[in-house]
C-alpha cells in the first residue's frame, strides 16, 4: 500500500525524515541536562549506564516506534487502533500530555532563550545572574498558590516561540517540518561546534573536561546511576511522545527503518556528548578564573544554562556578548525543533481520525499552546514547571513506554512488526529484540514507576505541599489520560482505520 494512496503526507527524502527525528530527539536537555547528570553521576563512569541503557532500552525501543508507525501507517492514535480497537487510547494518552502539558512549558523555556539572547548583548544580567535571573527576569514568588504577575518579556518571547511553530507546521510536513529541520539542524550542529571550540580554548577548560570524563567508578554502584542513565536516553530520544511513530508513518514502503533508528539514536546521543565538552569546557574556566572549585560552580541543570553561563559569558571579556548570543541561540534552535514534533504528532492524530483542515487545526492547537503557557510566564510559573515536568516525565511516559511495550508485546504479534522491518531494512533484528521489548523493557520500565513512586508517597517531590501536588501534578497527569478515552470514543470521520497494515499484506 502506498502512502499516496493512503492520502498521507510524505517526507521527501530519508535524510530529511532522519532530520526531523533528530530534530526531536536533541533538544534543550542534550546541551546542558545531559551534562550535569554525567558530573553529578561519577563522570566518565556514567558514560557506561549510559550507553547500555542506549543499546539495550533506547534503540530498540525507538525502532519499535518506527515500526508501529510504518507497518500500520498511522499516527499514535491510529496506529494503536490498528493494533486493536480498545488500544487506540494509548495512542492519544501521550499526544495529550505532550500538546497539553509538555511543550507548554517547554515553549515557555525557549522563550527564556530567546530573550537571553538579546540580554547577552548588553550583559543585562549585570554582576549577579543567579540574581537576575530568580528575582528581576522571573521575579520568583514563594510557592506554587502565590502568582500575581505575568513576566512581559517572557510573554513576549512565548508568543515569538509560537508564531515560528505555527508557520512551520501550517505548511506541512514536507514544505514545513521537513523544510526547518533541514535548516535547524546542520545550524544548531555549526553553532555547537563553534561554541565547544571555542570553550576548550579557554584558560582552565582543562579542568572541567577532566572533571567531565575522570570516571568515578564507586558510582556504578549506586542503582540511582543506572535509573538517571535510563531516564535520559529514555527522555532524550522522545520516546512514549507518540513524535516517532507519527514521523515513521510518513515514509514510503522502501524504507530502511532499523537503520533510520540507529542513525538517531546514535546522532542525539553524539550530540549530548560533544555538548558536554563545551559545557565542562566553560566550568572549568570558571573555575580558574574565581578561583573556586568546580564543585561550587556546577549547579542544578536550569540554574547551570541561567545562572553559571551567563556569569562565564560576562568573565570572557570583550567576545562576552558574541559567545553568549550564539549559545542562547543554540538553545532556542535545539528547543523549536522539538517542540515542532510535539505539535505535529497532535496534528497528525487529528488529521488521520477527524480529518480536520491542517491550517486550521495548527491555528487552533498553537492558539491553545500559547495561552496554555501563559500559566508559566507567571511569578509562579517556575514552581508550576517544576510540578508538571515531574509528573508527566517520571510518570506519564514511563506509564506510556511501559503500557507500548506491553499491548505491542503481548497483545498485538510482535512478529508482524519484526519481519516487516527485516523485510524493508539492511540491519535485521533477531528474536532478542522480541523479548527486550516483551520482557526486559516493561520490567525495568516497572522498577522505575514502582520505585518513584514508593519514594514519593512518603516524601513529597522538593517539599511541595500535597495540595499543590495533587492539584498541579497528579491532575495533569489524570485529566489527560481520562480525554484520551474521550478522545478515542469519538467516530472516525475518516476510512484511515479500516485499512491494514503493510505486514499483514504481506
Amino acid at each position: 500500500m502506498s502512502l499516496e494512496s493512503t492520502g498521507r503526507s510524505t517526507w521527501k527524502s530519508r535524510s530529511g525524515f532522519i532530520l526531523a527525528a533528530i530534530g526531536s530527539a536533541v533538544g534543550l536537555g542534550n546541551i546542558w541536562r545531559f551534562s550535569y547528570l554525567t558530573y553529578e553521576n561519577g563522570g566518565g563512569a556514567f558514560l557506561i549506564p549510559y550507553i547500555v541503557a542506549l543499546l539495550t532500552a533506547g534503540i530498540p525501543l525507538l525502532i519499535l516506534e518506527f515500526g508501529i508507525g510504518h507497518e500500520r501507517i498511522g499516527s499514535a492514535p491510529l496506529a494503536f487502533r490498528k493494533i486493536g480497537k480498545q488500544w487506540e487510547w494509548l495512542g492519544w494518552w501521550p499526544l495529550l500530555f505532550t500538546m497539553f502539558g509538555i511543550v507548554l512549558y517547554y515553549s515557555v523555556v525557549i522563550a527564556w532563550c530567546v530573550d537571553f539572547v538579546f540580554y547577552s548583548i548588553n550583559l543585562s544580567w549585570g554582576d549577579d545572574p543567579d540574581k537576575f535571573f530568580f528575582e528581576s527576569f522571573l521575579n520568583l514568588s514563594s510557592s506554587p498558590s502565590e502568582i500575581s504577575t505575568i513576566q512581559t518579556p517572557i510573554l513576549a518571547g512565548l508568543l515569538a516561540v509560537w508564531l515560528v511553530t505555527w508557520g512551520i507546521i501550517v505548511r506541512g510536513v514536507s514544505r514545513g517540518v521537513e523544510l526547518a529541520n533541514r535548516v535547524f539542524m546542520p545550524l544548531l550542529l555549526i553553532l555547537t561546534l563553534i561554541l565547544v571550540f571555542w570553550s576548550v580554548n579557554l584558560e582552565g577548560a582543562k579542568v572541567g573536561i577532566n572533571a567531565y570524563l575522570t570516571p568515578d567508578f564507586t558510582k556504578l554502584a549506586d542503582p540511582n546511576v543506572w535509573v538517571s542513565a535510563y531516564g535520559q536516553i529514555f527522555f532524550t530520544l522522545s520516546l512514549g511522545f507518540g513524535i516517532m511513530i507519527a514521523y515513521a508513518s510518513y515514509m514510503p514502503y522502501n524504507s530502511n527503518m532499523t537503520g533510520s533508528a540507529v542513525i538517531t539514536a546514535l546522532a542525539n546521543s553524539g550530540f549530548s556528548l560533544l555538548s558536554g565538552f563545551g559545557v565542562f569546557a566553560i566550568l572549568g574556566f570558571m573555575s580558574v578564573s574565581q578561583n573556586q572549585p568546580l564543585d561550587e560552580v556546577v549547579k542544578q541543570s536550569i540554574g547551570l544554562a541561567f545562572v553559571a553561563y551567563p556569569k562565564a559569558i560576562s568573565l570572557i571579556g570583550d567576545a562576552g556578548p558574541l559567545f553568549g548570543m550564539l549559545f542562547f541561540l543554540s538553545l532556542t534552535v535545539a528547543g523549536v525543533s522539538s517542540a515542532i514534533s510535539i505539535v505535529e504528532a497532535f496534528v497528525s492524530g487529528a488529521e488521520d481520525k477527524f480529518g480536520i483542515n491542517r491550517k486550521m487545526l495548527a491555528t487552533v492547537l498553537c492558539i491553545l499552546g500559547f495561552a496554555g503557557g501563559i500559566i508559566f510566564t507567571t511569578d509562579g510559573g517556575l514552581f508550576w514547571l517544576d510540578i508538571v515536568d515531574h509528573f508527566i516525565n517520571n510518570y506519564g511516559l514511563v506509564m506510556a513506554g511501559l503500557l507500548e511495550c506491553i499491548v505491542v508485546g503481548w497483545f498485538f504479534k510482535l512478529d508482524i512488526i519484526r519481519k516487516h522491518l527485516n523485510k524493508v531494512s539492511k540491519v535485521q533484528l533477531g528474536t532478542w529484540w522480541n523479548w527486550i521489548i516483551k520482557l526486559y523493557l516493561p520490567l525495568f520500565l516497572a522498577v522505575i514507576l514502582l520505585n518513584q513512586l514508593i519514594r514519593e508517597l512518603f516524601t513529597a517531590y522538593e517539599g511541595y505541599s500535597w495540595a499543590s501536588l495533587i492539584g498541579i501534578g497528579w491532575s495533569w497527569v489524570g485529566i489527560t489520560f481520562l480525554i484520551s478515552f474521550i478522545f478515542a470514543l469519538q467516530p472516525w470521520k475518516t476510512d484511515s482505520h479500516l485499512e491494514k497494515g503493510r505486514g499483514e499484506e504481506l
